[in-house]
């Protein structure tokens, strides 16, 4: 049996703000935003290319906004997304090169933090 992670909850002080963050500085995927009911709206949102979501939203979780964990994404080129993340105005880190892989990090509007790798020995991300 295959066990796939879908889903992380990431908690956001504004959702509409962290929306905004997301699909347009991000270039995440806006797959759904619904209220199901007062006191609740489920806001899914996956990177390009990426089987795993975020999820952002009211009434989801208790934890405060900006807490989750650091959250890491995988890229074929790190320059490009160093670029394309300066390039629509995200505060990224210049880009720091290890033995096991180069890196870039950055916060969404509230603090959760983003890693974004490059891993030479895999080439396509």
């Amino acid at each position: 049996m295959d066990w796939k992670l879908e889903l992380v909850f990431v908690p956001v002080s504004d959702v509409d703000r962290a929306k905004d963050f997301y699909v347009n500085k991000l270039g995440f995927n806006a797959d759904f935003d619904e209220r199901p009911m007062d006191g609740l709206r489920f806001v899914q949102l996956t990177p390009p290319g990426s089987a795993c979501s975020i999820c952002i939203g009211e009434g989801l979780t208790d934890a405060p906004a900006g807490t989750a964990p650091t959250l890491q994404m995988v890229v074929g080129n790190i320059q490009e997304a160093h670029d394309q993340l300066k390039a629509n105005g995200v505060d990224v880190s210049e880009i720091e090169v290890l033995d096991w892989g180069h890196f870039v990090n950055f916060a969404d509007p509230d603090g959760n933090k983003w890693a974004v790798q490059y891993i030479p020995a895999r080439p396509n991300g």
